[in-house]
């Protein structure tokens, strides 16, 4: 018992071991599958017939690209899955998705599954509410229909800032963000709680943009980094050098300004967000700390 015991821990081991080399296996299969978002506002969003676009996605395609210079392959076939908060971090562990360039926080809970590139944006998680609302701040929330997208940590964050105490509402949830703001856009959600780029972005993509506004203190602030299957090393620093090229060459600022400064598809409208100090502080020392050590500071 103890030697089919033993052999089948080897056997495991060199199952997650072969699991992890994401190089070899993008290597010996020629394709390499990226988990994308359908409405994470310029991050990750789709422009329909399989098409997805966003700061992340072309980070990402670059990345891939250099992967694939890196491994001596003539092409490389890049696969689209599209995943939502709830299924993201599954199924990256079980070898669906190779790297996900969507809108996940880096948080110490989450680095226990998976791991992250280096930090590409720091968001603040703010409120999205009719303009014509009359809500300004947290206090104005009580009693009222909180929106938030379903695996996500945003409303949890909002239940813990101290601004929030003695503050009583309700959470309603979207299956995604599209979903989620569609809540607060049919009147059926009173308020969206969301990373603010997730926020400005669906705003920017609404069918009358000024009837939305962003109110009240930034909540949290939250590293969103590009997340890979954990213990696979290799895969790692491949993404990591890329992305760290591509902040030193100045590429990485010139997406963002693509992606949140200039009008994009498919209605052509601008996000208007510049990068916030705390992005270009993680783009000029680049690491891949958990949200906490940024709650320390």
């Amino acid at each position: 018992m103890k030697k089919t015991l033993l052999v089948l821990a080897v056997v495991a081991g060199f199952s997650m071991s072969a699991q992890a080399d994401t190089l070899k296996k993008i290597k010996d299969s020629g394709a390499v599958t990226m988990g994308v978002r359908e409405s994470s506002g310029a991050l990750s969003y789709t422009l329909g017939d399989g098409k997805f676009v966003g700061y992340h996605v072309e980070i990402c395609q670059k990345v891939l690209a250099d992967v694939q210079k890196s491994l001596g392959l003539a092409k490389l076939d890049v696969k689209y899955q599209p995943v939502t908060s709830q299924n993201r971090i599954p199924l990256v562990q079980n070898g669906t998705v190779d790297i996900e360039c969507g809108s996940t926080t880096n948080n110490a809970a989450r680095q226990k599954d998976v791991a992250f590139a280096v930090t590409t944006f720091v968001e603040e998680v703010r409120i999205a509410v009719k303009a014509s609302s009359g809500i300004s701040s947290i206090a104005q929330l009580n009693g009222k229909n909180v929106a938030t997208t379903t695996g996500t940590t945003s409303v949890q964050t909002l239940r813990k800032n101290e601004r929030a105490t003695g503050v009583d509402f309700k959470e309603v949830f979207g299956k995604d963000h599209a979903d989620s703001f569609l809540l607060l856009e049919s009147g059926r959600a009173d308020a969206f709680v969301m990373d603010g780029a997730i926020l400005a972005g669906n705003i920017a993509k609404a069918k009358n943009p000024a009837d939305f506004k962003l109110v009240g203190d930034v909540l949290s602030v939250e590293p969103i980094a590009i997340m890979i299957r954990k213990d696979d090393p290799a895969f790692k620093k491949a993404v990591d050098d890329s992305i760290k090229a591509m902040m030193k060459s100045g590429e990485l600022a010139k997406l963002w300004t693509k992606w949140f400064e200039q009008p994009i598809p498919p209605s052509n409208t601008k996000v208007g967000m510049p990068a916030n100090d705390n992005t270009k502080a993680a783009w000029a020392n680049p690491n891949d700390k958990p949200m906490e050590d940024y709650a320390k500071k």
